[in-house]
């Protein structure tokens, strides 16, 4: 069974905390895998990678690596050894072949992640909902801390409507920094 969510990247433009009209936003949908446990152990792979390369440009970037390296660690799902369908780690453009994806009755390497519309509304199918808020800053200062919010299983409402009031009225079993979030929520790392 999937695990739904709807993680949301956020850049604050008023440092007040409080949602504005001018935030920038990029949201997601993650069909499975969406358990807390699982989003913040990516979560903070993506802010270790991105802090190392000071590669953080915003909410857009940070939601478009986060997609990427979901995909990218689960690459060895869909190779399964055969001499006819190998990939080459010097050829990785392997993976675009289509050949190489006729054995999977689903190229679930193509699905499984979507970028949402905030103003399109939730799904429906959800199971939590978790705001990264990345601090307003340039792209060449000191990293800084993400701050994360992470719903409780499925307390939000779900209608087919703009987004953000479900996300406004959300209840949150954490809000606070990522490095607290993983040690109040995730009791080993991976």
């Amino acid at each position: 069974m999937s695990t739904r969510s709807q993680p949301r990247f956020v850049e604050r433009v008023d440092q007040d905390g409080e949602p504005t009209n001018d935030d920038r936003v990029a949201q997601l949908y993650r069909h499975s895998d969406g358990y807390p446990e699982s989003v913040l152990r990516n979560l903070a792979q993506l802010k270790e990678l991105l802090d190392a390369t000071r590669a953080e440009r915003g909410p857009g970037y940070a939601a478009a690596s986060f997609v990427f390296l979901n995909k990218l660690s689960t690459i060895n799902l869909y190779l399964d050894g055969d001499p006819d369908r190998t990939t080459d780690a010097a050829q990785p453009a392997d993976l675009l072949d289509p050949s190489n994806m006729e054995h999977l009755d689903q190229p679930l390497f193509l699905l499984g992640h979507g970028i949402e519309n905030p103003a399109d509304g939730i799904h429906g199918d959800e199971e939590y909902l978790d705001v990264v808020e990345l601090p307003t800053r340039d792209p060449f200062d000191e990293s800084a801390e993400w701050t994360v919010k992470v719903s409780s299983h499925s307390a939000f409402l779900r209608w087919d409507g703009p987004t953000d009031e479900a996300f406004e009225r959300a209840s949150w079993q954490f809000n606070g920094p990522l490095e607290h979030t993983l040690e109040g929520i995730v009791a080993e790392p991976a």
